[in-house]
């Protein structure tokens, strides 16, 4: 894989959005806050649901023998553990991480970053992966599609 391609990976995007946040939360708060300590605890919830996601993911994915990385072939379909629940679980892993950071951050204006996290990751990564296990899986795929959601 060709050196520029690394950059092109969800944490890599997702590294971004928190930096862009923060900096936000940071430096143009125009005023504005979300509320205070029981936004830090919500912040603080979906930051480790997030990272539970992500172990998970993982875990299951070496488990299966596969790999984790985007923009390479899976040896395996993985249909168990917590992909049972959702076709997407580090995705949507990371989508909780820049939820939870927002929060705690209290970075109002970085509010619109999370739908355009997830409009990248899909366009960027789910779309292709999921057309490479259709291409590979086929019927097996179609039959998790059926049964498992994208994202939740």
């Amino acid at each position: 894989m060709p050196a520029w391609k690394w950059l092109d990976m969800p944490p890599v995007w997702l590294v971004g959005a928190l930096v862009l946040a923060w900096c936000q939360s940071r430096f143009l708060t125009l005023g504005l806050g979300l509320g205070g300590v029981w936004m830090d605890f919500l912040g603080g919830l979906l930051v480790g649901a997030g990272l539970l996601l992500l172990a998970l993911a993982i875990y299951e994915m070496r488990r299966q023998r596969t790999t984790v990385i985007p923009h390479q072939e899976a040896d395996h379909l993985v249909t168990t553990g917590i992909f049972s629940r959702s076709r997407n679980p580090i995705y949507v892993g990371d989508a909780l991480i820049l939820t939870g950071f927002v929060l705690y951050w209290d970075a109002v204006l970085s509010l619109i970053l999370i739908p355009i996290f997830i409009w990248v990751i899909e366009t960027r990564f789910i779309i292709p992966e999921e057309d490479g296990l259709r291409r590979k899986f086929r019927a097996e795929f179609a039959r998790y599609c059926q049964k498992t959601r994208r994202w939740v």
